[in-house]
């Protein structure tokens, strides 16, 4: 007896050593160049980088893995919870290998053989960290082994917690989800504290097998997942039956969020996107996880993109109709033929239909729709749809439907329910509508500050991305004149100094021939105040204004307030011969608003990494009493003004009322329609290539730009005035609308004094037409002055001599 326990234990020694042997063996042999497990220790997974407005409105994404990471100390337990009993029940308790749980599975599978149910896993969690990170996908035994390995020197090196947190920030759970943070919002739009225990469920439910429980595609396969998730929960303990049963009872309410923009701006994203790219490269840009928070003002956005395609269709309209979209080839099947037509970009709402019939009798055009629906097209609704003619003239007058209209015709058209006159339309009427082929830009900065609150750089990003108001490089046209007065007016010259209005003739050099500037209207004032030269828009006067204070001190102010760069030294560039860009030209026009001082033009306000450390802030005033403090009523803190003065303030003032001129009196008139102080000035470029109006008010700069994307005139009489005045004048319409009116606040050291607006003499008692002027201290003229032909030198001025004085 005592022989055959000597056998047994014999064996079972032998047994060991070989089993021990053998371990060792499969750990020397599959541990050999196993992926550093150490490298987990430095993870660091792709994060969204998140913009957002001002007012903390989604605007734009970028990611490679849409992914939020979240610490697993701020995830909830019920979240935690539910991804245990999902997948790995004894987490907390095995050493990175579930051996009963591999034991378990084993048996159920064995007893579930051939009854066509789903077999069991028994990968924990650690081993699916180890090969989501470290190992492929492939299936087989040397894999699980090596798995199984990493496994247990991971459980060695980090805590449970670690390894919970690379696993629940790293899976993929469908929707375009990495991780649990950013499932729950783009399952249920929440945050992982407010979901319930049925959604974090739901969640746990998902790492198998996501595109297999798809709720949109297969809802009952995903509710019974979601079930047996919930039934594991209760079992573990982790929720009571009857929460159990209500969670499992309840219906699987997707609300998938919108993963675009929540704001439409894009434009304003794509210009912020290429910033963060060239300051952090794309890998930060798309995985770095930035928190970005722009200067986008929601509100003015909205406006302006409105009031710009509304600016580009009402000038559309006024040159005439380009005919349809397309023709059906035949009207058979008609709605099937419509529907394989793409609907044309920077159609926004606008449908596609197709005419069915023209009866000039009945004084309209029946149209059909690719769902069958059909409707109706009065001649009033084409009225404005003359023949577009070369050169952006239009042919004759419409008086019949069928001048526009003919069967088979592809077209775009709006609903409307009401006439011109506010008659009502029966119903399904609708509107004849065109995409403009002219194009503009609009942008809206803070004078104060330089943050730029709207921006929209065109009629339809999806069409072109090309940004007019940054990329466009243009030709300002008289939109450049205030640098020329600015540099006179801050060389001794005042707002009633007589300039001439003649002929004006240069002999530009041999070969060359001579340059003639005339005014837009092909006349002669004669001698004029200085504002009326801005006023009225005289290139003449503003020439020898130029001419007078010298073409190099003009293009230094132009340079100084960064309207352009290296400006050549030329006086055509007094009338805006150089090219600019729409933001430039804004931000220096604010520069004269805000008294002169220097800002630089910025999208972002601040930047901050992955993790919440603030990187980039583009106001860098110091402000000790802005931190930490409780806001109790008081007024706030004020930090320093570390601006820089460009412009004396009593020259950027005198500038400012000789802008609100244009307004009142000039060529912005239609802007005074708001009813607020606003100044401005408009643009136009020689053969109505480019039309600008760049203006403001106390608190707001603004710049419309309208032109072809390849240039030529936009036809005859249509000027800054009628082109881009408009935009400007209803977007302040819109952006002021329920503001009080506030006047543009005057600097210490100048004296508005009432003036005769012919003469710019110090007016009389009795006078008529008189208004009021800005003058610095002792330059209110008491009589009539000399007139500056060309060359006079007032005194004290660095001018170049007086070469001609009436």
């Amino acid at each position: 007896m005592l022989r055959w326990l000597g056998y047994l234990f014999g064996f079972a020694l032998l047994g060991g050593l070989i089993a021990a042997g053998g371990a060792i063996w499969v750990f020397w042999e599959f541990g050999r160049d196993l992926p550093d497990y150490r490298q987990l220790a430095n993870y660091r997974p792709p994060v969204t980088t998140r913009v957002h407005a001002g007012d903390g409105s989604l605007l734009a994404e970028y990611a490679v893995e849409r992914r939020v990471f979240v610490p697993v100390s701020t995830i909830p337990k019920q979240v935690i919870n539910a991804f245990l009993s999902a997948e790995d029940k004894n987490f907390y308790r095995h050493p990175g290998v579930d051996v009963i749980g591999v034991a378990r599975a084993a048996l159920t599978n064995l007893r579930n053989y051939g009854t066509g149910r789903r077999p069991e896993g028994a990968s924990t969690i650690t081993q699916q960290v180890a090969q989501n990170f470290l190992l492929t996908k492939d299936v087989s035994f040397t894999r699980k082994i090596r798995e199984a390995i990493i496994s247990f020197r991971m459980e060695r090196a980090y805590s449970k917690d670690d390894i919970l947190e690379l696993y629940l920030n790293q899976i993929y759970l469908g929707f375009g989800s990495y991780g649990v943070a950013s499932a729950a919002i783009n399952y249920f739009g929440k945050s992982l504290d407010e979901l319930t225990v049925e959604e974090a469920a739901f969640l746990a439910a998902l790492p198998k097998a996501p595109n297999n429980y798809n709720p949109l595609r297969y809802y009952d396969a995903a509710i019974e997942r979601r079930n047996y998730v919930i039934g594991r929960m209760v079992e573990d303990g982790h929720i009571p039956l009857s929460e159990g049963k209500r969670a499992q009872s309840s219906a699987l309410q997707v609300a998938r969020t919108d993963r675009g923009a929540k704001i439409d701006a894009p434009y304003f994203a794509e210009e912020v996107r290429r910033e963060l790219a060239g300051r952090y490269g794309d890998t930060t840009l798309y995985q770095g996880g930035l928190s970005v928070r722009t200067t986008l003002d929601s509100r003015l956005q909205r406006i302006a993109q409105r009031e710009l395609r509304a600016g580009l269709i009402t000038y559309d309209r006024r040159h005439g109709w380009r005919g349809p979209v397309d023709t059906l080839a035949t009207m058979d099947d008609w709605a099937k033929g419509l529907a394989k037509i793409a609907v044309p970009p920077g159609s926004a709402d606008w449908r596609l239909a197709v005419v069915l019939s023209v009866d000039d009798k009945e004084r309209e055009a029946v149209i059909g729709f690719a769902d069958g629906q059909k409707g109706r097209v009065p001649l009033a609704e084409v009225k404005w749809a003359r023949a577009w003619v070369e050169g952006q003239k239009r042919g004759p007058s419409v008086k019949k439907v069928s001048q526009v209209f003919a069967v088979a015709d592809v077209v775009l058209v709006e609903g409307v329910t009401a006439d011109s006159k506010g008659e009502p339309y029966p119903a399904n009427t609708w509107a004849l509508r065109q995409i403009p082929d002219v194009n503009g830009a609009i942008v809206a900065i803070d004078p104060h500050t330089g943050r730029v609150l709207a921006m929209s750089g065109g009629l339809d990003f999806a069409e072109s991305e090309f940004n007019r108001a940054t990329q466009a490089w243009r030709q300002p046209g008289s939109a450049f004149k205030p640098f020329v007065y600015l540099a006179a007016l801050d060389n001794g010259f005042t707002p009633s100094t007589l300039v001439l209005d003649a002929p004006f003739v240069i002999d530009q050099g041999p070969g060359l021939g001579k340059w003639k500037p005339a005014n837009y209207t092909n006349k002669f004032y004669g001698p004029s105040p200085m504002r009326l030269g801005i006023e009225k828009s005289r290139n003449l006067m503003t020439v020898r204004l130029a001419q007078t204070v010298g073409i190099e001190k003009v293009a230094e102010y132009a340079e100084r307030l960064g309207v352009m760069d290296n400006i050549p030294r030329q006086l055509s560039m007094a009338i805006g011969a150089g090219e600019t860009t729409l933001l430039r030209l804004v931000t220096a026009y604010a520069m004269i608003v805000n008294g002169g001082k220097q800002i630089s033009p910025t999208l972002i306000d601040r930047i901050q990494d992955r993790n919440g450390k603030t990187v980039f802030r583009h106001d860098t005033r110091p402000c000790e009493d802005c931190q930490n403090m409780t806001w109790d009523g008081q007024p706030p803190p004020q930090p320093p003004d570390l601006r820089v003065a460009l412009i004396d303030p009593g020259t950027a003032y005198q500038m400012v009322s000789m802008l609100k001129g244009v307004v009142d009196r000039g060529t912005g008139v239609r802007v005074r329609a708001v009813g607020k102080p606003l100044a401005g000035k408009t643009g136009t470029t020689n053969d109505s290539l480019d039309t600008w109006f760049i203006g403001f008010s106390p608190d707001l700069a603004v710049g419309v730009f309208v032109g072809f994307d390849e240039p030529k005139p936009l036809g005859r009489k249509e000027t800054g005035s009628s082109v881009s005045a408009p935009i400007f004048r209803d977007f302040m319409a819109a952006a002021l609308d329920g503001r009080p009116a506030i006047p543009f606040r005057v600097p210490s050291g100048i004296r508005l004094v009432r003036v005769n607006a012919t003469t710019g003499v110090v007016a009389q008692r009795g006078e008529k037409r008189v208004i009021l002027e800005a003058f610095k201290p002792g330059t209110e003229p008491r009589e009539l002055g000399p007139v500056v032909d060309g060359g006079y030198r007032p005194p004290g001025s660095s001018a170049n001599p007086a070469r001609g004085i009436y």
